[in-house]
């Protein structure tokens, strides 16, 4: 809203200051305070609205220390990260660009399926809370809209660099160099990045040889759907202890971020010669915003935690994290950029066939680990879980660390 009225002032008036409203870097870090702000002010009265409508977490007995002292801790607090998300993004950012669009619906797409399994668990008192197979559906379904907006809309393109000779007719409106030698093109492509490589780039055209060009949107769309559930549950895996998720979220967040702007702007992305994708500029407005309400979350949920996201936060978190990448197209490196969520994943897995590995052989089933997700373990070895959460927020940042160094090292 801020955004229209200011360049309307900025057009109409030349009204002094108005002029900021174009940059993006402006808007962004409006968008990371104010989110940051709405978090910490109205948070503290979202916990004391949900303590007096008795919305406390049900802790199960698992046996971990401290465990049974969280027990009435409000949750569903992913309310105040989502509202600290979408106020700023409406206030700040281009509302007709269809990567903010496309945030949007993930935010409030998977944040009304992770209330709606709060709201079973506290109210309903079911502590299976929403079927399995509807957080399923709900994650297939907004797969299939980012995938297939993603693979057909008309504004999702990406600049090509050929030489003038080859320039092809029609494809899409052309720039040409003072020089006559280069043209820029804004063309349909089904492109990504592949990490560490030096030709970095893959087609999904060319991903099975033969598929004809008329079925690879099918292979898109199953990737991205993919994409969309392996995060998002892999966020709601690492929310089991307090400022965990938050906090790997932030970092991941930040780091996802830095390449919307980058790629997003035509002058850093032929400097740093990675993909110039138009109009994702905008995106980092949305970045940041989330980056601002999950450092703003972590005021009441670092240790010890006054509030619990509960899968109203995590669903959302992990969601936004998937679309991010996919809309950056840096997909393939979510698990090097996300490999606190994929540790935290692969440990719940290895633990459960494992567990039926050695009750078959053995007829006894055996744990891998203490216990998972993998933090459990840690847990279970008397490690605090403050220490827990430090360590693993270090590990994060060294994985984002690594990812911002594809930039260059391919």
């Amino acid at each position: 809203m801020l955004y229209y009225i200011f360049t309307y002032l900025d057009q109409k008036i030349d009204l002094i200051g108005a002029g900021l409203f174009r940059y993006i870097s402006f808007r962004a870090g409006m968008a990371a305070v104010l989110s940051l702000l709405i978090t910490i002010l109205y948070g503290k009265r979202l916990i004391a609205f949900l303590k007096r409508k008795q919305v406390g977490e049900e802790i199960r007995e698992l046996g971990l220390e401290g465990q049974l002292q969280k027990k009435g801790t409000p949750t569903m607090g992913g309310l105040i990260i989502i509202a600290a998300i979408l106020l700023p993004t409406f206030l700040m950012s281009n509302l007709n660009n269809i990567y903010v669009l496309l945030l949007i619906v993930t935010t409030v797409w998977l944040g009304a399926i992770g209330f709606l399994d709060d709201y079973i668990k506290v109210f309903r008192k079911n502590k299976k809370g929403l079927a399995g197979r509807f957080k399923i559906a709900g994650q297939v379904g907004l797969g299939l809209i980012v995938g297939l907006t993603l693979f057909f809309h008309h504004s999702v393109v990406v600049r090509e660099v050929r030489p003038a000779r080859q320039a092809v007719a029609n494809t899409a409106p052309m720039i040409v160099e003072a020089s006559k030698k280069w043209t820029y093109q804004d063309v349909k492509s089904a492109v990504t990045t592949v990490p560490f490589f030096k030709n970095n780039e893959l087609d999904y055209h060319k991903i099975i040889p033969g598929l004809p060009n008329d079925y690879t949107w099918i292979i898109y769309t199953l990737v991205v759907i993919t994409v969309v559930m392996a995060v998002s549950n892999g966020a709601n895996l690492t929310d089991g202890i307090d400022g965990l998720a938050a906090g790997t979220s932030a970092i991941i967040g930040i780091t996802l971020a830095v390449f919307a702007y980058l790629s997003g702007r035509v002058d850093f992305s032929n400097y740093l010669n990675i993909m110039y994708i138009p109009n994702l500029g905008e995106a980092t407005i949305f970045c940041s915003a989330f980056v601002g309400a999950c450092l703003g979350f972590l005021w009441y949920n670092a240790y010890p935690a006054q509030v619990f996201m509960g899968d109203t936060g995590s669903l959302t978190l992990g969601g936004i994290i998937a679309v991010i990448a996919l809309v950056v197209r840096k997909e393939l490196m979510i698990p090097l950029l996300c490999g606190i969520f994929l540790i935290e994943n692969l440990s719940v897995i290895i633990q459960l066939f494992y567990f039926k590995y050695t009750k078959k052989k053995y007829g006894e089933g055996r744990r891998f680990f203490l216990m998972a997700p993998l933090h459990h373990h840690y847990q279970k070895q008397k490690l605090h879980e403050a220490k827990i959460v430090t360590r693993f927020w270090i590990i994060g940042i060294l994985l984002a660390v690594l990812t911002l160094t594809t930039l260059k090292l391919r």
